[in-house]
Order: structure tokens, then sequence, then C-alpha cells
């Protein structure tokens, strides 16, 4: 068997009395698209910062390419090659995308003891991974503040994939983008998974979630209420799963909770 890239087994959360997540449980390979899809107060947020580092589980362990692992922080699961990518981007609107995109890693060298950022090398670099993404920007030199919502997300992924990024969260990543832009972050997100990269897209959108999506799975009231290949379903079913309507059968592989077979 191949190990997922990401297992959560039984994760729990509270928030003093409330419950937020009761044994959440699933997993994710590498290049698998998730969607997590729930209505709001399902457990969505709270379960991508036990994810990402940003809060700590109550109980349940995260297996992360083999092992156990809690991550203390953000930066600490950054380091470890997951990054949340939020609708509002992490960008600095009033520097230009090689900035941004070389932003705390910049390439300096030293002449004669003084240091000199190596701007015309690191333009070739994000020109490099730009066109490699199919990424389109009018120039490389122009202040991001300038670009478009979607032009904006695309370099915060390019800059993900580029330095060795391994599991991306996306939370609500298209909810302010026009048509042909949201196309185009589907398009790059199905890139993103054929590179190996491990995707969970957050969204309350179904037509974004069965365009891209390899796996639904459906959180309510901090429970998976479904886990279910995008073949095996339809925005219908999930819909009833969200609000908790029974449906005609499930398949196997929709169980509450639990790793699902393989």
């Amino acid at each position: 068997m191949v190990e997922p890239l990401l297992r959560l087994d039984n994760i729990s959360h509270r928030f003093g009395a409330i419950e937020a997540l009761r044994d959440v449980s699933f997993e994710i390979g590498r290049g698998e698209v998730v969607a997590l899809l729930g209505d709001n107060g399902a457990g969505k947020s709270t379960l991508v910062k036990i994810i990402s580092g940003g809060l700590a589980p109550t109980s349940g362990r995260l297996i992360y390419e083999g092992q156990d692992r809690l991550f203390a922080s953000p930066a600490e699961a950054k380091a470890a090659g997951i990054e949340t990518v939020y609708q509002d981007l992490s960008l600095c609107a009033n520097v230009d995308v090689v900035a941004n995109f070389f932003m705390g890693r910049e390439i300096v060298r030293k002449y004669l003891g003084i240091p000199i950022l190596q701007e015309r090398e690191m333009e070739a670099v994000v020109a490099s991974a730009m066109a490699s993404a199919g990424t389109r920007i009018p120039s490389l030199r122009i202040n991001v503040e300038h670009l478009s919502g979607g032009q904006r997300q695309a370099i915060e992924l390019n800059r993900f994939v580029h330095w060795g990024g391994k599991l991306v969260l996306l939370d609500e990543p298209f909810a302010a983008l026009g048509v042909e832009q949201t196309r185009r972050g589907l398009d790059m997100v199905k890139r993103i998974a054929a590179q190996g990269i491990g995707v969970i897209i957050i969204t309350h959108i179904m037509a974004q979630a069965f365009q891209v999506a390899d796996r639904i799975i459906i959180l309510r009231r901090g429970e998976v209420a479904g886990n279910l290949p995008r073949a095996a379903t339809s925005p219908e079913e999930a819909e009833r799963l969200i609000i908790g309507e029974p449906i005609a059968s499930q398949s196997p592989t929709t169980r509450p909770n639990g790793p699902q077979p393989s």
C-alpha cells in the first residue's frame, strides 16, 4: 500500500463545552484533490487550523508523511510543506511579483563584502516558474496591487509549488473571482495535483468542488457525514448530506467516520 500524504485519525476539538470536531478521520494521497464541504459551523475552519498548525486538537492523531505530527505553529507546518491559501492572500500589494515570490528567500551575493541583491537571477527564476505553470502576468516588475485577483492567487500558488510545498489548503479560493478567473484557478489546481501535491479545497460552491475534486468529504456538526469518490456521488446527494437529510442509498465508501477501505 502507498502511504497517504496525510491521515487524520479520530481528530476531536473542544472549545470549552462546545465540541467543534468529533472523531474526524480521513486520508489524502499525494496528487489527490479533496473537497471539504459543510455548512457554516460544521467544523471546516477548525479542522484547517489543526492541519496547518494554528490549533492543537483536543484528541486524535495527525500522521503526515508516515509520522505522527502535531504542528506547534503555522510556521512549523509551512516548513514541513503545508500551507493554507486564503481568499485574502498573504502577498504584499506595494511590491512587485519578483519581490513577493522571493520574500524571505532573496538571492544575495557579496561583492567586496557588500551584499548585492541578484535581481536578474531572481526574475529569471520567477519567469521560469510562471511559464511552467502556464501563468501569464503582464510584467514581473508590476506591483501586485495592479494585478487581478486570479493573477495574485496564481503567484501565491506558484510560489508554494516552487518552494517545495507538499499539501495546500485552499480556503474559499475562488469566491471573489469572475468566471474566467475561476476556470483558470481550477485548471491550476489540477496542474498542482498532477505534480504529486495534495490539495484540500474548502468551498461553499458545489459546482467548483465537483469540477476539480477526486473525492468529496462532508462535515456536519463536527463529524464526517460523507466521504465519497466524486464519481460515486452527485451535488444533490452532497447537499442532502450537508443538511442532514437521509439519502436513498449509501455506497460502501460513505461512512460517518474512520479511514476508508482501500
